[in-house]
């Protein structure tokens, strides 16, 4: 196996998870009085544990932390607050949207992590006392919650009533 490019994966996954953690973190902070910031609270400590698993990982492989890739995680992180929502001072539906959006890519990539790392695992010993398969389970229903509320989210961004016209805009319900 080649460690070498096993490794190059491995850091770009922990840019991902660094990012989308950060992610999480932000939009559970703006949503706590809804339902997307009830289930968030909720993955958080998930999305922790799996980013926790993927530095062992690493640490099992003998795999440096790039920090390069760890630093332009958190640059990419603040720079994607930078993006135009159509409300400047506050947050907005469509800011709801696309973080929800960003969060069921960043779902999509841990499930992708962990179902290589499955198929990989046979070939390497040092990888036998992960439950890789477990991981891209759990990761795969958090993925279809985030879906379902990033479809309500939808609904919310673009309906008549917005921060624009002074309404209230609805938030997601229940997931």
């Amino acid at each position: 196996m080649n460690v070498k490019r096993l490794g190059i994966y491995l850091n770009d996954h922990l840019l991902g998870s660094t990012v989308g953690l950060d992610l999480a973190k932000r939009t559970e902070r703006e949503n706590r009085s809804n339902p997307v910031g009830q289930y968030l609270a909720t993955l958080i400590p998930l999305i922790e544990q799996d980013r926790a698993t993927l530095l062992t990982v690493m640490s099992a492989l003998d795999v440096r932390v790039d920090p390069l890739k760890v630093g332009g995680a958190w640059l990419t992180e603040k720079l994607s607050r930078l993006k135009l929502n159509g409300s400047l001072l506050r947050y907005s539906p469509l800011s709801r949207l696309v973080e929800l959006e960003g969060l069921c890519v960043g779902s999509h990539g841990r499930v992708s992590l962990w179902r290589s790392l499955e198929k990989v695992a046979p070939k390497e010993p040092r990888l036998a006392k992960f439950d890789f398969a477990f991981l891209a389970e759990r990761a795969d229903g958090q993925l279809e919650t985030l879906q379902t509320l990033r479809l309500r989210a939808t609904d919310a961004a673009f309906s008549d009533t917005s921060v624009e016209t002074g309404e209230q805009a609805p938030v997601p319900t229940e997931a």
